[in-house]
């Protein structure tokens, strides 16, 4: 392996960790929602979003090669649409962990939910495309990978990390998950203007 090897991959290991970050909050915020969580249902949860921080770069890097005018005029949207999704979501736990009180499923994450957090948390490495787009077709798919599994790994310790204090904080947990949804949204926001 040689030394542009290595610095290919120290590379596309921190560029993973930098974009699990919304992944590895929402993995934190959903396993104190769920604090009975079981181990195959973390797998699919660390799984979807794995998945969608692998696909989204490697949209972006399609977009560049492809229709590069059309990815620019959406590219200021995707902030918005992180914001508008989580908004969702979080709201959407807190209300349900008012209006249900100590339901223990009240908190579980629904499928259709955990599409939407996928998309919610990944839809900023679209702009991955943009730094990777002097990469091959293989190149690219080997950094869209090893983000993945960097996501994977980050979400996993989200959801383990979730869990220890969701079963500490019981019924306020499933509250507390939804306002860091919120707070990641607006953060996403925030940041796109700096």
């Amino acid at each position: 392996m040689t030394s542009i090897d290595i610095v290919f991959i120290i590379n596309s290991i921190l560029l993973g960790v930098g974009l699990a970050m919304d992944a590895f909050s929402v993995s934190l915020a959903n396993g104190l929602a769920e604090p009975r969580m079981g181990l195959p249902r973390m797998t699919i949860i660390a799984g979807t979003y794995g998945f969608f921080q692998f696909a989204m770069p490697m949209i972006g890097w399609f977009c560049v090669h492809t229709m590069i005018e059309y990815f620019k005029s959406f590219e200021p949207f995707v902030p918005w649409i992180a914001l508008v999704l989580l908004l969702y979501i979080g709201g959407g736990m807190i209300r349900d962990a008012r209006s249900s009180g100590e339901d223990e499923e009240t908190g579980r994450l629904s499928y259709a939910m955990l599409f939407m957090q996928g998309v919610a948390t990944s839809i900023d490495a679209l702009s991955v495309g943009f730094t990777i787009a002097e990469y091959d077709t293989m190149t690219a798919f080997l950094c869209s990978l090893i983000i993945a599994v960097v996501t994977f790994l980050i979400c996993v310790a989200g959801l383990v990390l979730g869990k220890r204090f969701g079963m500490l904080l019981s019924s306020r947990a499933q509250i507390l998950g939804g306002i860091i949804l919120i707070g990641i949204g607006i953060e996403i926001l925030v940041s796109s203007f700096t």
